[in-house]
Order: C-alpha cells, then sequence, then structure tokens
C-alpha cells in the first residue's frame, strides 16, 4: 500500500526514543523526511547513531517546554526544507502530578511539559501545513479516558490533546488540513521500562499488566502505534479522516474486564 508520504517532511516531537522513533522509523519507512524535535539524552543517541548520515532524518535540538525556542525550531525548519507537510506532537511524560502530591506551579509545569509546546508548534507551523494540507498526528493516552490517580497534569494534557484534535480538524477543515488523535495505552517504552524497574518484582508486575488486555494477553507494539501515525498522515489512505480519537491497545480501554 502506498502511503503517498515520498518525500514530505513530517516533525515529530520526542522522535528519538521509544513511541516517537518508532514514529519517525515508519515515516521513514514510507520515503518521508523526518526531523526529530528533541533533547539530547541518553536515550535519543542510539537513534541519532542508526541514522547518521542519512540525508532524510534531521534533529533539531528543542526543550518543548520552551515555547519561544519552539516557533524558532520551526522557522529554521521551514529555511532549511522549504515546507512542513506533517506534525505528529508526541512528546509528553507521565511526571506524577497529584492533586494532592502536586502543587499549582507544578501543575502548571506539566501542562508546560506535556501540552503547551502542541500549540507552539501547531501555531508556527499552520501556514506551511495549510500550503502543503497537511496533518497533525496527537499522540495522547487512555489515561484522557479513564485517568490513573495521581497524574493531574499529564491527564489534563493528554485530554485537551483530544479536545484540540477536534477543535483544529473543526477549524483546518477549509483548509483541507487533517488533524487526528491516536491513544496508546501499555506501550514498552524505556521510560516504561524505567517505572518498572522501580518495583519490587518487575517481571510479576508486567505479567499482571499483560494479564488485563484482553487481545493477545500483551502489550502493543510500539511499530503498532507508528504504523496507526503514518497511516492518519497519509493524504490518499486517510484522506477523509479527520477529528478521530484512534486507540490503539488491545481492547485494554474499551472491553468488557470480564474477558480478562
Amino acid at each position: 500500500m502506498d502511503l503517498a508520504l515520498t518525500d514530505k517532511l513530517i516533525v515529530v516531537t520526542g522522535g528519538g526514543a521509544g513511541i516517537g522513533a518508532a514514529i519517525s522509523r515508519a515515516c521513514l519507512a514510507e520515503g518521508a523526511r523526518v526531523v526529530v524535535l528533541a533533547r539530547r539524552s541518553a536515550n535519543v543517541e542510539p537513534f541519532l547513531a542508526e541514522h547518521a548520515g542519512n540525508p532524510a532524518c534531521h534533529f533539531v535540538e528543542v526543550h518543548l517546554e520552551d515555547t519561544a525556542r519552539c516557533e524558532s525550531a520551526i522557522a529554521e525548519i521551514l529555511a532549511a526544507h522549504g515546507d512542513i507537510y506533517g506534525l505528529v506532537n508526541n512528546a509528553g511524560i507521565n511526571d506524577g502530578v497529584g492533586l494532592e502530591s502536586g502543587s499549582v506551579e507544578a501543575f502548571v509545569q506539566s501542562l508546560q511539559k506535556n501540552l503547551i509546546h502542541n500549540y507552539a508548534l501547531a501555531h508556527a507551523a499552520l501556514p506551511a501545513l495549510r500550503r502543503t494540507q497537511g496533518a497533525i498526528v496527537n499522540i495522547s493516552s487512555k489515561i484522557a479516558l479513564t485517568g490513573q490517580g495521581n497524574t493531574s497534569g499529564y491527564a489534563a494534557s493528554k485530554g485537551a490533546q483530544l479536545s484540540l484534535t477536534r477543535e483544529w480538524a473543526a477549524e483546518l477543515a477549509a483548509h483541507n488540513v487533517r488533524v487526528n488523535a491516536i491513544l496508546p495505552a501499555e506501550v514498552m517504552t524505556p521510560l516504561y521500562r524505567r517505572w518498572l524497574s522501580t518495583l519490587g518484582d518487575p517481571a510479576a508486575e508486567l505479567a499482571r499488566i499483560n494479564s488485563r488486555i484482553p487481545l493477545g494477553h500483551r502489550m502493543t507494539l510500539d511499530s503498532e502505534i507508528a504504523a496507526a501515525a503514518v497511516f492518519l498522515l497519509s493524504p490518499t489512505q486517510s484522506a477523509h479522516t479527520t477529528g478521530q480519537h484512534l486507540v490503539v491497545d488491545g481492547g485494554y480501554t474499551h472491553l468488557d474486564r470480564a474477558l480478562t
């Protein structure tokens, strides 16, 4: 299936590790050009080494909490590459800023880390997205639908992503710019693995989590999230898909718990 992404420029936040890296790889495999926006870290270095010398893959270092830097990064990308077709708002962290355990200041900081840059980047890239009749994909979370407890900042941010997906889809429909969201649930990423390692018996906890996922009793692969992302980016295969919230989670969020 040709997704018609060849040579299209796609910006992926947090695109050098975890789900973001899988999305970057999937875009590259479809012939797209990718710009990864992220901080340099130990998590990102393997991806950068993997694609060193690849003319289709570029890295721009950005602290996404800095909205001015988000805007200047988009300007740099446009100056270097001419236009932007796709924006994948993937970066975020479940930072545990809860109602009781957090503070107003920590809550605002969580929104800055997980939400505000979505708007800053989309706002700055909007003229280009209109020119290319491109697409935005927001990577939300099942927490936006279910809650989790002790993560108010992250839950608010991911819920807002779903609302912005519908709002932007409505606002940009006249410009033929499509906006959709993907909601993962349990996906093994470096951050998830790090969390598991803090538990007394990581293997037992992983087995417990897997047992609660109806389809296959396994976690979703990052490549499965990436496959959904490139589909939603495709100007041909998802040409009439906009404003959608796609839950890719093996039935974890919606199916009857009696199944597990």
